[in-house]
């Protein structure tokens, strides 16, 4: 039996996903890849009831609510996310700052203008998220690169993110009729880490087991002991250019 220190393996499921969906020795996206596992979870596991639950521990249910500024009419659509993506600031940044700019209210005019039912013409409207519901495992995505003129370029820029957090840092995204309570708690466990830039780089992430305070630094299959202090360090900034960034948090629900 395999104790603990050592890493579970990995070749073959890695073999199971070049063969399915992506190619050997190119540049992958680490929230892509994570999609394309819960994808191939529901094709591929028989029991449809299982694969409904494994997609469930990752669902994030918002719903689009587009208001004519004319007539007032909302659209309100229901929607699912599996991870939640997060633009940055080129400056600090705290992860409750952008989950606050992720669902703030953002009017739409001239160009942007969006066609009403109501009032059956494009009209000047209001865009906004509402955050429903949230799974027992929420998956962050911070979005690092960006695409200027053509041209790629990852953001280093410090984000900083807790190791607990409730669920009153969602307050400015819940609507009126929302039943999250905001005594419920998350607790990270996992930061999946992007070393280098858009260019060339390197996945690597920081594990703390279930239970366990000890955290783990995972680089392919070398695992060895670490600490919050150097998970801290992925936070970011201007003095890590190139360095290792936090670009996947895995916060697991308290019960």
């Amino acid at each position: 039996m395999r104790g603990k220190s050592y890493p579970a393996p990995y070749k073959d499921f890695l073999n199971c996903l070049y063969r399915q969906a992506i190619q050997r020795w190119t540049e992958q996206d680490a929230d892509e890849i994570f999609h394309i596992i819960l994808s191939l979870s529901q094709k591929q596991i028989a029991d449809a009831v299982l694969a409904q639950e494994i997609s469930s521990l990752f669902e994030i249910k918002v719903e689009t609510q587009v208001g004519c500024l004319n007539c007032k009419f909302i659209q309100r659509m229901p929607n699912s996310l599996f991870s939640l993506p997060l633009a940055i600031c080129e400056r600090e940044n705290s992860l409750e700052n952008c989950i606050n700019s992720f669902f703030q209210l953002q009017k739409l005019v001239d160009s942007e203008k969006v066609y009403c039912d109501k009032c059956e013409k494009r009209q000047p409207s209001t865009y906004e998220l509402k955050l429903v519901s949230l799974p027992p495992i929420l998956c962050v995505h911070l979005k690092r690169f960006r695409n200027d003129n053509g041209y790629p370029r990852k953001l280093y820029n410090k984000v900083a993110f807790p190791e607990t957090f409730s669920t009153g840092i969602f307050s400015a995204g819940k609507s009126e009729a929302d039943c999250l309570r905001s005594d419920e708690h998350y607790s990270l466990y996992a930061v999946v880490v992007h070393k280098g830039t858009t260019v060339s780089g390197h996945y690597t992430a920081f594990i703390r087991p279930n239970q366990e305070k000890m955290w783990y630094y995972a680089d392919d299959s070398c695992v060895r002991p670490s600490t919050w202090a150097d998970v801290q360090g992925t936070y970011g900034g201007y003095r890590q250019h190139y360095g290792e960034t936090a670009y996947l948090l895995l916060y697991r629900k308290k019960s």
